[in-house]
C-alpha cells in the first residue's frame, strides 16, 4: 500500500491586474529602518542577548558572557552590532560597559515589523 500523498500543484500566480490591487506604496525610509534593524537580530545570539536584556529591569554589565555558550570577544562583536542599530545602549560604570536595551528602538521594530 502506498502511503504517499501525491505533490502539490503550484497555486496559480495572479497579477495585481487581475486583482484590481492598489500599487504597494514606496517607503524607502522605512524599508531602510527595518532592514538596519531585521540584520542586526539575523544572528541566533544577538537575538538571545536582546532577549536577555528585554528581561531584566537594569543594566547588565559583564553576566552576559555567562548566559550564552560563547567567548567575551564574540559577545563583544554581537553588541556592538547591537548598539550600532540602536536596540541596545550601553554605559561606561568603571572598567565594565553595562548593557541595557534602548525601548524607543524596541517600539521603532515593533513598530515597522507590524506595518509588513
Amino acid at each position: 500500500m502506498n502511503d504517499r500523498k501525491p505533490p502539490r500543484r503550484a497555486k496559480r500566480c495572479i497579477s495585481g491586474d487581475e486583482l484590481g490591487a492598489a500599487p504597494v506604496p514606496d517607503n524607502d525610509k522605512h524599508d531602510e529602518a527595518l532592514a538596519k534593524l531585521a540584520w542586526a537580530l539575523a544572528h541566533p545570539a544577538r537575538v538571545r542577548i536582546l532577549r536577555i536584556l528585554i528581561c531584566r529591569e537594569a543594566c547588565v554589565c559583564g553576566e552576559l558572557v555567562d548566559q550564552l555558550p560563547l567567548a567575551q570577544s564574540t559577545v563583544s562583536q554581537h553588541l556592538k552590532i547591537l548598539k550600532e542599530s540602536g536596540l541596545v545602549q550601553g554605559e561606561v560604570e568603571g572598567p565594565k560597559v553595562c548593557y541595557c536595551v534602548n525601548p524607543a528602538a524596541l517600539k521603532r521594530l515593533k513598530a515597522l515589523v507590524g506595518e509588513l
